[in-house]
């Protein structure tokens, strides 16, 4: 794993051409559901509704390595459900030569901490492709744990590929923290 430095910073209006041009890479749009282009004005009108009200609360990853900063992808908790306490995670990396470094696992552990200490959440939750193999052991590695009871089926451009369900509970993550240290 790198020994890079991996923080978020809160996403502006500023970074829609980059979030644009990632979320639009065949090897990011390919695993996730929903899979239409982005357009900037789409991406605009998401910060509008979605991240300006709180509804969704999103970062820039970023790494940094001999004092420079590099923005590789984004992370973000959507439908945040401030009454039952919880919100669906979600993260991509635009960067192919950043995947399988391990900034995914900091930036979601980042992600967590977040959800857990400032929003005060009692469950963090995801939707994963079953096929995306990469991506669900970097989840079970920042700490989410497959839901056996809950499955689904979608119809994409690839044709049906099946859905599986990750979360993390407060109380685990607690218990987690308190006996691996801190993020």
């Amino acid at each position: 794993m790198s020994e890079e430095k991996v923080y978020l910073r809160p996403i502006t209006a500023a970074d829609t051409p980059k979030i644009v041009t990632w979320r639009n890479k065949d090897f990011v749009r390919g695993n996730f559901i929903y899979q239409k282009l982005f357009t900037e004005e789409g991406h605009m009108a998401w910060l509008r509704e979605q991240v300006e009200p709180g509804h969704v609360a999103q970062f820039i990853i970023c790494v940094e390595a001999e004092g420079a900063c590099r923005e590789i992808g984004s992370v973000y908790l959507r439908d945040i459900d401030r009454e039952k306490q919880n919100a669906e995670y979600g993260v991509f990396i635009g960067e192919e030569d950043a995947l399988g470094r391990g900034y995914g696992v900091r930036a979601a552990k980042l992600m967590l901490e977040y959800g857990f200490e400032t929003l005060h959440l009692e469950k963090i939750f995801l939707r994963v492709l079953e096929d995306n193999a990469g991506a669900r052991k970097s989840y079970t590695k920042a700490g989410f744990r497959l839901i056996e009871s809950k499955r689904e089926s979608v119809e994409l451009e690839q044709g049906v590929r099946n859905v599986l369900f990750m979360e993390v509970r407060r109380s685990t993550w607690e218990r987690t923290k308190n006996n691996a240290g801190a993020v």
